[in-house]
């Protein structure tokens, strides 16, 4: 089969299911960790010894994690299957490569999930948590990393990226982007940290640190720390998000479609506050705590996206 740099629709188009069942994928995670189900089945990699254990489709907890497993095994088998086409097909290796990488990670993030399950009674001397509740930490910051690269690869798949139907950005909005995305990577690190450390209520009043109003904590531990520096960085990302949408929207060089995406960040980070707010006046509704997961992931994703495709010329001449 003949390797091309042409739009190919069935590509494309399987490249963009890929980077939204990721969604699924990570909203089933969020909801098994935000009702304490990491733990429904002690085995990996099957459930109980089997694909299809008992009580999984009528009890929450072993609904959450099995339905995990089996959201992770079907992304597994559509990652092969990118793969596979784009190394058919494709002639840019840059897009291969990213497709060897996606493959990586998701065999990576199968194996982290795995051995937290395996090692979730091991103890480390110091720590409150196990060694395999260690392992959520990375396995969570690993997932937004996941995320970037399938939606590197559909845009790179995309009829806009082919036909060079998005414009030339300014050097100001091209770095504008990358830090937005680096300042939501840093947070959504922070936040996987927080969550795993049960963090997540270590200040129980927002928008103040305290029922009196103060701004700063009355006293301090990591997890405190860990609460603030996530309020902290969801202002200075908001600031920043602002500052890039105002430039991205007055690009004249750009399509009038990629000016009008300059809205999307700005409006998820809205969301995003409020429901962190939603979370502590709730006192963590687990609805409010897998939206907050989902909707940071979503955030991540689309300004990575955008800021990916006013790339379009740097990124496109790596090709080897």
């Amino acid at each position: 089969m003949t390797r091309t740099s042409t739009y190919k629709a069935g590509l494309a188009w399987f490249a963009a299911i890929g980077s939204l069942w990721v969604f699924v994928l990570v909203a089933l995670g969020a909801f098994t960790t935000s009702i304490g189900a990491g733990m429904a089945f002690p085995d990996w990699p099957l459930s109980n010894g089997s694909v299809n254990p008992h009580g999984w489709l009528t009890e929450i907890d072993k609904f959450a994690e099995h339905s995990h497993r089996l959201s992770a095994t079907m992304m597994g088998l559509i990652t092969i299957a990118l793969l596979v086409w784009l190394h058919r097909t494709e002639e840019r290796a840059w897009l291969r490569k990213l497709g060897w990488w996606a493959l990586g990670i998701v065999l990576f993030q199968g194996l982290l999930g795995g051995t937290r399950v395996i090692f979730d009674r091991i103890h480390v001397p110091g720590f409150d948590m196990s060694f395999g509740q260690m392992l959520r930490i990375p396995h969570g910051v690993l997932a937004q990393v996941y995320v970037c690269v399938l939606f590197a690869i559909a845009a790179g798949t995309s009829r806009p990226w082919i036909e060079n139907s998005i414009g030339t950005a300014s050097d100001r909005v091209r770095k504008l982007g990358w830090w937005c995305s680096a300042l939501l990577f840093l947070q959504l690190t922070i936040a996987a940290t927080m969550r795993h450390n049960y963090a997540g209520m270590a200040i129980p009043t927002f928008p103040y640190s305290t029922p009196q109003g103060d701004l700063l904590p009355a006293s301090w531990d990591y997890r405190v720390a860990l609460q603030f520096a996530h309020r902290v960085m969801a202002a200075m990302i908001g600031v920043a998000v602002l500052i890039y949408g105002h430039f991205l929207a007055r690009d004249k060089s750009l399509h009038p479609l990629m000016r009008a995406a300059s809205l999307l960040p700005v409006a998820l980070v809205v969301l995003q506050i409020c429901l962190g707010a939603q979370i502590i006046w709730t006192g963590r509704s687990v609805a409010m705590t897998t939206g907050h997961v989902l909707i940071g992931a979503l955030t991540l994703a689309t300004t990575f996206g955008v800021a990916f495709f006013t790339h379009r010329g740097s990124i496109d001449g790596l090709r080897s």
